[in-house]
């Protein structure tokens, strides 16, 4: 049985060591944790579970909190700047946007929202893999052992173990749940490889050899070699562990409530008025946003020892079994037929042509923030893809020309949505699709760092010196793992192009070697792309050589990580905003919600509600032009997990699948009312309805 290392009592007179009460013998630790077992107990009055002590005011200050030594912070100050971080990172909470509302520690809560209980933390394994994942579970002092419920908050996309900290970790703590857990071996993870520093399980650095969230698979020999070649590269986790932790999402989900059921009989297991907690007494409801849904779907589908009643979620990143058996049709439009298509493949083609797409006459100059992708280089990018047969036009056309097609191609050609248009360049200029590409090209494949696929890598670069290659400052890396969100751009470190004509710099000012010119460094984008259409992305040729065999990897790689569809008749909500940039609705919720109905038939309990006027990425709305135009997703996920709540505890049927008709507040000076948030409706208007009818899955305009 693994020991319990360190059972920690934060209180009001400051830090000190305690026994660990409760602790049960006859609770036998999971065989998947790995090490030790850290247990720290919060009071709720200097330091607590939701807010690091903080409180909702301080997770809504602009100002972050520091730490007392910047070369050395505490376990205690990386996890409350992590917190901080995570939070804000997901949800808008500047003023009239909902937060303090809608939605936050506060609300239904005490004024500051703090809550006082227990944290379990370790490292696991999944079979077959030796790469850490961190899991968590906290146990609000709130929780009711006579009435035990477990809340699932798998970190959204590749975010650290603190990642649903605002999501589905703030509905869990709130309803005295308690909330388990994971990084889904993405997580912050950075490995230094001039220095060899990588992060312990609580986020501080070492250079020894003890266990760590990630260190690359590389001898001293090999790294030093590639050192020599390459000085002040980073390894990712996510990127590099030659893991794909995406195709075991779902089991790092399901161990995280076995994990959970562990925590919650070590802390009530001496009391003799508690019956062990188990599966059969404990309502579960897997959740969480973005990636951290997907995992959760994907435990849901997985689920073979009955761990998990039900499934809340928004935005899930599901990439579902392709079904061509039917297609989707919104309102009177064209049917979509090519449909479901992998993450890999949508998005590498958003960063291939986005870059030009944010000239188009439609959006250039309505599109919020496009003033942060530079015009000259995107002219540079339609010339640069024009120039190899990629965009179509006369002798005289013009960048505008050109600047449609590539727009149409998006929305036509990859199935992405007309409403994602207008915040496809923020998300471009935020690198969304670049970073997404190049990681998930590296995970799907099992590449390794020593790799450099596409000749891309992962290092600071100098803004004073034409975004050339520099060491990290320590001052930013040992605040890393309170920083990042696991998938550079991040934390000070950035994408580089290695190949760079002069010499390797940051992807945004990098020139192709093929252009010269200063394109983005296109032919390092159209190589990813290539890689995800298994062919040359420009002549259509068969890929040959190494290329070809990392596009075979990367395939299956995808085949790995495709959901079935079958939920096991559990009840279940997805919430998905119908502009959503980053995972296009035609590829992800729609057919997933398809192929459930196909697949499951009346047995389905899979409601899907399409939010108007959402997107993916509600912390956007704080800015001007976007949150005039968008609502907070986040309110139609709380009101999810509240459907699927009532669902599971009373027998409240969940309502219809449906059109939301959300309503924007029109401009920033007026505050979020309850009026632009109509609730999923109890019996919708039948014009609202979302059905599959025979072959077809109809979306209501």
């Amino acid at each position: 049985m693994k020991r319990i290392m360190i059972c920690a009592l934060i209180g009001a007179t400051g830090f000190g060591l305690t026994a660990c009460n409760n602790s049960n013998d006859d609770n036998q630790t999971p065989g998947f944790i790995q090490g030790d077992i850290r247990h720290t107990q919060y009071d709720g009055i200097t330091d607590d579970l939701l807010t690091a002590g903080l409180g909702a005011t301080g997770l809504g200050s602009a100002t972050a909190p520091a730490f007392s030594d910047a070369l050395n912070p505490s376990p205690g100050e990386l996890r409350q700047l992590a917190i901080y971080n995570n939070y804000r990172a997901l949800l808008d909470t500047s003023a009239g946007g909902g937060y303090g509302e809608f939605f936050g520690p506060g609300v239904g809560n005490s004024t500051e929202g703090m809550i006082p209980g227990h944290e379990y933390i370790a490292f696991m394994t999944v079979p077959g893999s030796d790469v850490p994942v961190t899991v968590m579970a906290q146990i609000p002092d709130s929780f009711d052992p006579q009435n035990p419920c477990i809340i699932t908050a798998p970190s959204s996309g590749s975010r650290g173990i603190y990642g649903a900290i605002g999501t589905a970790g703030e509905w869990g703590l709130k309803k005295g749940c308690a909330v388990v857990y994971t990084d889904k071996g993405s997580g912050t993870g950075a490995h230094n490889l001039e220095t060899n520093t990588a992060q312990r399980i609580d986020g501080t650095l070492t250079a020894s050899a003890e266990p760590v969230q990630f260190r690359a698979e590389l001898t001293d020999v090999e790294r030093d070699d590639f050192n020599a070649l390459w000085p002040d590269r980073f390894a990712w986790k996510h990127a590099h562990s030659k893991a794909n932790p995406e195709a075991d999402w779902g089991r790092h989900v399901l161990q995280s409530v076995e994990f959970g059921f562990w925590a919650l009989n070590e802390q009530f297991g001496n009391d003799n008025n508690v019956e062990t907690i188990t599966p059969a007494n404990t309502l579960v409801i897997a959740s969480s946003v973005s990636n951290g849904g997907g995992s959760s779907v994907r435990a849901a589908e997985q689920d073979t020892k009955g761990l998990i009643d039900g499934v809340a979620v928004s935005e899930p990143n599901v990439n579902p079994v392709v079904d061509t058996g039917f297609t989707i049709v919104q309102g009177t439009g064209t049917a979509i037929t090519e449909h479901s298509r992998s993450l890999f493949e949508y998005t590498t083609a958003l960063a291939v042509y986005q870059g030009c797409a944010n000239q188009a006459p439609a959006i250039r100059d309505d599109a919020p923030l496009n003033f942060l992708n530079t015009p000259a280089v995107r002219d540079n990018i339609c010339n640069s893809l024009a120039s190899k047969g990629l965009l179509s036009g006369a002798a005289s056309a013009t960048i505008d020309d050109y600047a449609i097609e590539a727009q149409r191609i998006l929305n036509e050609d990859f199935g992405i949505q007309p409403e994602q248009n207008l915040l496809a360049p923020v998300h471009f200029a935020s690198k969304v699709a670049q970073s997404i590409s190049m990681t998930y090209a590296n995970a799907y494949g099992r590449a390794g760092v020593e790799d450099r696929v596409c000749g891309l890598s992962f290092a600071a670069t100098d803004k004073d010196n034409a975004y050339a290659v520099r060491p990290l400052t320590p001052t930013e890396e040992a605040a890393a793992f309170a920083t990042s969100n696991g998938i550079p751009p991040t934390a000070g470190v950035d994408i580089v192009y290695d190949d760079s004509e002069g010499e390797p710099t940051a992807l945004p000012t990098s020139v192709s070697p093929s252009s010269s010119q200063m394109d983005y460094g296109l032919d390092a984008l159209l190589c990813l792309h290539g890689l995800a259409l298994g062919r040359d992305a420009i002549t259509g040729n068969a890929l040959t050589g190494a290329d070809a065999a990392l596009a075979d990897a990367i395939s299956e790689g995808i085949e790995d990580i495709r959901a079935t569809g079958n939920l096991r008749g559990k009840p279940a909500v997805f919430v998905t905003g119908r502009a959503d940039a980053i995972l296009p609705i035609n590829h992800t919720s729609r057919p997933y919600f398809g192929l459930n109905q196909r697949v499951e038939g009346a047995d389905s309990e899979l409601r899907y509600y399409e939010v108007l006027n959402a997107h993916h990425l509600d912390i956007l709305n704080q800015f001007n032009g976007i949150g005039s135009r968008y609502v907070p997703l986040h309110h139609y996920y709380f009101q999810a997990l509240d459907l699927v709540w009532e669902r599971l505890t009373n027998g409240t049927p969940l309502p219809p699948s449906q059109v939301v008709r959300a309503v924007a507040r029109g401009d920033m000076a007026t505050p979020l009312a309850q009026s632009n948030l109509p609730a999923v409706a109890a019996q919708p208007a039948e014009a609202d309805r979302i059905r599959l009818v025979g072959n077809e899955l109809r979306i209501p305009e």
